[in-house]
């Protein structure tokens, strides 16, 4: 058994997502990095800077405009397409693989998208500062599978992420996933529905919603032959 599949300890944490660090950065993400960064980085987030848990007020950072959260946003396509197409709002995304924060922060720059805040680490950090009920939609965009059985309870769509999801996301609030993976679907419409949610709507290939920007992990999924699935769930209130 290797390292990664032992035992965790009572209480300690499970990551949803798997490496954090990929293939060598090319000169201008490392520069992306280094300059760019800071200025879009959530403050307040981690135990280091917030020792005390201290809860933030996310609509204050943006003007008191609605909040909308992306767990996951792999290379920030989707991020910063939502970003660009909605203004009026702002958006917070988690995403601690290092690449995918490199991609999406020299596509903030191409775009000049200035409503996005992003947390590049666990979005259950993020999670322990939000207040109820202070984000107004969510979005999982093709989570890590985890396919092997044993692993399943790392998946995203277990009731520990999901209580806390329920918690931060205001009445009504719409919670959006997307993915690749059958046994996803099943696990998804098993588990969220109970965490506080109704189901609204279940679509496949060509019929995702009206302002979604397809990714680089859909494109490989359709490449590869596998079909997109898409769910949209409620939170009840």
């Amino acid at each position: 058994m290797s390292d990664a599949e032992q035992p965790k300890p009572e209480g300690e944490r499970r990551n949803f997502y798997g490496r954090v660090h990929g293939k060598t950065l090319r000169a201008s993400q490392k520069q992306y990095l280094a300059e760019d960064l800071g200025r879009v980085t959530l403050q307040g987030v981690t135990v280091q800077d917030n020792p005390g848990r201290a809860r933030l007020d996310p609509a204050a950072l943006f003007g008191g405009r609605p909040v909308w959260l992306e767990i996951g946003f792999g290379g920030g396509e989707h991020l910063v397409h939502m970003a660009a197409r909605y203004p009026e709002v702002g958006l917070i995304g988690c995403e601690p693989f290092v690449n995918g924060v490199a991609m999406l922060l020299g596509k903030i720059r191409a775009a000049g998208a200035d409503n996005l805040r992003i947390h590049p680490g666990d979005v259950r950090d993020l999670f322990d500062v939000l207040p109820d009920a202070s984000i107004a939609k969510a979005f999982l965009n093709y989570p890590d599978p985890w396919p092997k059985a044993r692993h399943h309870r790392r998946r995203f769509v277990t009731p520990g992420y999901l209580s806390a999801l329920a918690r931060v996301l205001q009445p009504g609030a719409e919670f959006r996933v997307a993915t690749d993976i059958p046994d996803y679907v099943r696990q998804t419409l098993e588990e969220v529905p109970p965490a506080g949610f109704d189901l609204i709507a279940q679509t496949g290939a060509g019929a995702a919603w009206e302002d979604w920007l397809s990714t680089r992990y859909e494109q490989k999924a359709l490449r590869e032959g596998r079909d997109p699935h898409y769910l949209t769930f409620r939170r009840q209130g």
